[in-house]
Formats: structure tokens, sequence, C-alpha cells
């Protein structure tokens, strides 16, 4: 066999940076069927008893089967295009935007309750508290079981400790961005409980639209950490993560104490994976690639190194 046409097997790397979420997936899954039965029952009773209360929420809950729906829509894609070679350092990046995107509609959430709640107090208007209470405890009851379903789907949320002994905390953030529509929606539940239980039994009407600005208040905090993490990883800005020192570390601790960083690179490719491009001057004419790999191979979440050593001709090694 030619040299042109050798087996590159061994040398070649899979970009496949973990095995997905399969129970995210299948959670998502299944509080998106839970909403979608939730949302039609809401709107055709609201039509049928002439219940504005009840319809509206029942449009409201259209907005969160979106963004879960969105969620569930990102597994399956990074799942099915995980082998697209066009994906140059994988697919788990779809998962991340579909996160950031949710983040985005969350923002429109907590704007529209805003809007809705100062539009209340402005002109106040007739509450119908039987009605309105129902809505409130159907909703809670459905988004606490969603809240446990995501909550189990959890296996790959948690921290991870590695051969160095330091652990970091990776999160799904798709399954966080579905995680936090599902209490969004809870806590506006359980707002609205309150604040209606106050305007029936004491005649505070005015609690109901305040009650509305605090959770709003509370979904769009929630929503721009969620931009904020989502956003570093689009961006790649995590050169401040903890694995940046360790790679550093490793490097400083390599026999002869002679070799340095000039250039330094790392990405995440998974959510508790990372890649590195490093560039490396070194005395030690017996320094590899492979040696490096291997020396920062006891940081397991470090997947994918690329590295390029020069041999420094010019300067003077330092007195031993």
């Amino acid at each position: 066999m030619s040299r042109r046409h050798a087996d590159l097997s061994r040398w070649a790397h899979d970009h496949r940076f973990g095995a997905g979420n399969a129970a995210a997936e299948r959670g998502t899954r299944l509080v998106l069927w839970i909403t979608l039965a939730t949302m039609v029952l809401e709107i055709v009773a609201g039509w049928w008893f002439n219940s504005m209360a009840v319809l509206a929420d029942g449009w409201h809950m259209s907005s969160h089967a979106l963004a879960i729906g969105l969620s569930a829509f990102a597994y399956r894609a990074a799942r099915h295009y995980a082998g697209d070679p066009r994906f140059a350092f994988g697919t788990w990046k779809i998962e991340v935007l579909a996160g950031y995107t949710s983040a985005l509609f969350l923002l429109g959430v907590a704007a529209a309750m805003a809007f809705a709640s100062v539009d209340r107090l402005l002109d106040p208007r007739p509450i119908r508290y039987g009605e309105a209470l129902a809505v409130a405890v159907l909703g809670l009851a459905v988004n606490v079981a969603c809240a446990f379903i995501l909550g189990g789907a959890h296996d790959h949320g948690h921290d991870h400790g590695h051969a160095h002994g330091h652990g970091h905390g990776h999160e799904d953030l798709n399954l966080k961005a579905a995680y936090t529509h599902v209490l969004a929606d809870a806590l506006t539940s359980l707002l609205a409980i309150a604040a209606l239980a106050g305007g029936w039994l004491r005649g505070w009407a005015w609690l109901d639209p305040v009650m509305g600005l605090v959770g709003a208040a509370l979904v769009a905090i929630w929503a721009r950490n969620l931009l904020l993490q989502t956003g570093r990883v689009l961006l790649d800005r995590e050169m401040d993560h903890p694995v940046v020192a360790e790679i550093r570390e490793v490097i400083d601790a390599l026999p002869g104490g002679t070799t340095q960083v000039t250039d330094l690179h790392v990405w995440r490719v998974g959510t508790g994976a990372y890649a590195c491009s490093l560039a490396l001057l070194t005395h030690d004419r017996a320094l590899t690639a492979t040696a490096v790999r291997s020396a920062l191979g006891i940081h397991e979440e470090i997947v994918h190194v690329t590295v390029e050593i020069a041999h420094c001709d010019e300067c003077t090694a330092p007195d031993t």
C-alpha cells in the first residue's frame, strides 16, 4: 500500500465528545407532551366555559411548549448530526444554541408579564377569583410534575471529578433552559395563588399585578443568567476557566522545567469536555507532542489536544 493511501485511522480523532444526555432528551419530550396536553385542555375549556382566565393561561403555556419543544429538538438534532464531518468539533453547541434561544424566550415572557401587570395596575378589572385560582393550582401541579421529570434527567448536570483531584461544575445548558422555563411557570402559578388568595380573602386586588411584577423580575434575572452562561460557550469566552490554569500547571511541571506556553486556546466542545490548542517553546529536544498529550491526560475533561513545539536554538538553557 502506498504512503498516500495508508490507513490513518489510528491517528484520527472522533469528534463525538460525549454520548449525549439520553435521559434529558426523554425528559424534555415527555414534558413537551404534558405541556401541550395541558395547553389544549385549557384552551378548549376556556372557550367552552367562556373563561378568559383559563383561555389566557392556555395560550400562555404555548410559549413554554415552544421553548421546551426547542430543547427537545436540539437534543435530537445534535444526536442526528453527530457523525456529520461539517461540524468541526461535534454538534454539542446545537444544544447550547437552543438554550440561548430559550433564554430569549424567557425574556419575552418576563416582558409580557411586566406589561400585563402594569396594565392591570393602571386599569384594574374585576377578577373571577374561583376560576383564576383553579387555573393557577392546575398550572402549579403540572409544572411541579414536569420539574420532577426534568430534575431526574440531571445525570449529566452535576460535578465531575478527575484524576488530578479537582471537580468542575458541568451543566447541561439545554436541560437547564427547559428546567428554567418550567420553574418560571411554576413560580408564576405560585405567586398567582398567593395574590388571588389575598385578593379573595382580604380584598387586595392590587396584589395580583404586584406579584406579576415580582415574578417578571425573577424570570428576567434567570433569563439573564442563562444568556450569560450560554453566550460564554457560544463565543468561546472561557479562557478564565480553571481548566486553563491546570493546563499551564501541567506544562510547567514537565521534566526539566524548560518548557513555556507561547500560545494557548481552550474552548468547550461538550458538557464537560474541552479542546485545547497550544504552542510551546522548549529547550528539551526529547519533548514530543505525544508526551504533552500524555501529561495532559490526567485531566479527563481535556478530550482534544493540538500541540505545536518549537525548540529554542537561539537562547541559552538555564543553569542547572
